[in-house]
């Protein structure tokens, strides 16, 4: 641990009045630099506290305030003073129950400041700064003192000024309240205004090797955070918290002590540098489940999205025993885990009426659960927020009791203080009942699945649900989000659809949907996609004997080691991921047809075979045709990819002997 002397510190702090203090990565390549001072236009007079991040000598942010405002209480902000600094290093290595790499190392040095008011009443407020060779983070901390025992906070005023206009990934929910669900659009930051809600991650392209992703991390008993423009500098960018909906004005109502969600710049020389990093997983706490054995990651068969497209039925197909057996069937014939139970289970949803405890009688909950269990599958069962929010704890009680897997719980679309609140009391009772938790309706992942690795997925995707009621779901979205919504984390996309369409004859169906692109497409995001739960979307008539199915049956939803070897934002991803001995290749291009060249530099010494599932020579008109091949392989090889227009590849690379 390398740490100075903070007594030497501190003495120096009193005598010359050092009023700065910066703190670099461990491998001297990110420097962030603070500094009170007075102020700078067009700001208010006073001394404020600025911040600055450079990256390989590049300036990333350029002086950018920081200030938190109260209802019926100044502003926290001006005529700060700084009493005392210290740093330290932090290093551990931790092991991920699932994710995109098991072993993870935490490596950073942190800079933490203590403010105070020169002024009357004297409030103090410290800050953290977390320098990591891949990214930076701050974050707030409200000490307990005589002046501020509680709160309202009004505003945080977190800024982000860059020095130019440089281009953007944004997503504008256009309201506090949504499921952020939306493309993530290319523009410039002078087109972020202050009447913009742009969601998180924010990609920023700074230059040819400087990307950067603006996100937030370990969001409790706070709101979460959005961006808009400042309106007074250009290029500049400011926090936005969702609002809470019982009192006007407030933003977070809480006690001291109290810190905020890290505020995280995600940093590095190509946007792959940001889908490898995970910095957002190191900001918050290991985890405190003691057993997590029960924990399983996999893939889970679904009723919904084919909306009752099941040709071969011969029962009536709707939310009952039978349609429901005919998917597990499904599952355990191809080796999944988990069926999800989807709406209807308990009858309308949000109602009066609605009782989370008691199905309808066309479900025979406990026959499916046993029919199930003989095959070795798990229930999920979906419920409305509103209907289990004031009965959790009896409710997952009763589900233990069941046998359930796990909950599937939808519809928030908000992400305020009571609704984060929500969630985190969802997570801590489910993982005491041995309950998976998957959120839809959901905001946006911040690590929250480190301490409690039963929160398998979430949503706050744009995903082939779209492909039900609207044209949004195309190629150049597919291969966009893994650059800035994944960054974040696990997002559900339900992807595997398996009736394909051109971009000219596709067309939005609720019953029996179509997804754009090739089939390889579709397999594709089995591997680029990070999700430890994979819910499949399709019918299983539509699998059933068809070109690809093998990889489904095969490939794993959580991951010892990830490798992004090439792509361009909206424009193509090759993402590698390992399990076991075991590598899996995911390629996905947008409407443009492209060869590519994939590097198997990653592979160790000896003979491989890759199993390859790729676009036909004819894709571009059939796209469900997928050809397979096996090739022999070493390290030094490089794949040919050859994908046709919304197409994709894959490859299953397992060592020689194991064959």
């Amino acid at each position: 641990m390398r740490s100075r002397d903070p007594i030497r510190v501190n003495r120096m702090l009193k005598r010359y009045g050092f009023q700065s203090a910066e703190v670099s990565s461990p491998d001297g390549q990110i420097l962030v630099k603070t500094t009170i001072r007075e102020r700078i236009e067009p700001y208010p007079s006073g001394k404020r506290l600025y911040y600055s991040i450079s990256f390989k000598g590049m300036e990333i942010l350029v002086d950018s305030p920081l200030a938190m405002d109260f209802k019926d209480a100044p502003p926290l902000a001006g005529n700060l003073v700084l009493t005392k600094r210290e740093e330290k290093t932090i290093r551990e290595k931790w092991q991920a129950v699932h994710g995109k790499c098991k072993s993870v190392l935490n490596l950073c040095n942190e800079l933490h400041l203590w403010l105070k008011e020169e002024e009357e009443p004297g409030r103090r407020l410290e800050l953290f700064f977390r320098a990591y060779d891949d990214g930076v983070a701050f974050r707030y901390f409200l000490p307990r003192q005589p002046c501020i025992k509680s709160f309202k906070l009004a505003n945080e005023r977190s800024e982000f000024h860059f020095a130019s206009n440089h281009t953007v990934w944004a997503a504008d929910y256009g309201s506090y309240i949504s499921p952020q669900e939306a493309l993530f659009e290319k523009k410039t930051l002078s087109q972020i205004t202050p009447s913009s809600i742009i969601g998180l991650p924010l990609l920023v392209k700074v230059g040819e090797s400087r990307w950067v992703a603006i996100t937030e991390a370990n969001i409790a008993d706070w709101a979460g955070m959005y961006l808009t423009g400042t309106g007074v500098k250009p290029y500049a960018l400011v926090s936005s918290l969702a609002p809470r909906l019982d009192e006007p004005g407030v933003l977070v109502s809480s006690n001291t002590p109290h810190f905020s969600p890290w505020r995280v710049m995600m940093i590095g020389q190509s946007p792959g540098d940001l889908i490898e990093s995970n910095i957002i997983l190191n900001l918050n706490e290991p985890c405190v489940i003691r057993d997590t054995s029960w924990i399983k990651p996999g893939k889970a068969a679904w009723d919904w999205w084919c909306g009752g497209y099941i040709p071969d039925a011969k029962f009536k197909v709707g939310m009952n025993t039978e349609t429901m057996k005919y998917f597990i069937e499904f599952a355990a014939e191809i080796g999944f885990e988990y069926m999800i139970v989807d709406a209807g289970w308990y009858g309308e949803p949000n109602k009066p009426e609605a009782d989370v405890a008691k199905p309808i009688p066309e479900l025979d909950i406990h026959e499916l659960i046993r029919f199930a269990g003989e095959r070795n599958i798990g229930i999920i069962i979906w419920l409305h927020w509103r209907d289990v929010e004031e009965k959790i704890e009896e409710a997952f009680r009763l589900y233990e009791k069941w046998g359930i897997a796990g909950v599937k719980i939808d519809f928030m679309d908000r992400d305020d203080q009571e609704m984060v609140n929500f969630y985190h009391r969802v997570v801590k009772k489910a993982a005491e009942h041995h309950l998976l938790v998957e959120f839809h309706g959901a905001y946006k992942p911040d690590g929250l699945r480190r301490t409690y690795p039963n929160l398998i997925t979430r949503e706050g995707v744009l995903g082939n649900e779209y492909c039900k009621w609207s044209t949004l779901v195309t190629p150049e979205h597919t291969v966009t989000i893994p650059f800035t919504r994944m960054l974040a984390g696990p997002m559900d996309f339900t992807p595997g659809g398996f009736r394909h369409t051109t971009k000219a004859t596709f067309r939005p169906q609720n019953r029996g949907p179509f997804v754009m692109g090739t089939r390889c497409h579709q397999l594709a995001m089995f591997v680029v996609y990070e999700s430890p739960l994979q819910v499949v979307c399709d019918s299983p008539y539509n699998y059933r004997g068809q070109p690809g199915l093998e990889f489904l049956k095969i490939v794993p939803t959580t991951w010892d080691e990830t490798k992004f070897l090439n792509g361009e934002v909206g424009e193509y991803i090759t993402i590698a991921r390992r399990n076991g001995s075991d590598w899996f290749i995911g390629s996905m291009t947008n409407w443009n047809p492209r060869e590519i060249g994939i590097p198997l530099g990653f592979l160790g010494d000896g003979k491989y075979v890759a199993h390859v599932f790729e676009d036909a020579p004819d894709a571009d008109d059939f796209p469900d045709r997928v050809c397979e091949k096996r090739l022999e392989v070493t390290s030094k090889d490089i794949l040919v990819a050859r994908m046709a227009s919304g197409g994709g590849y894959v490859a299953h690379v397992l060592r020689a002997e194991d064959q």
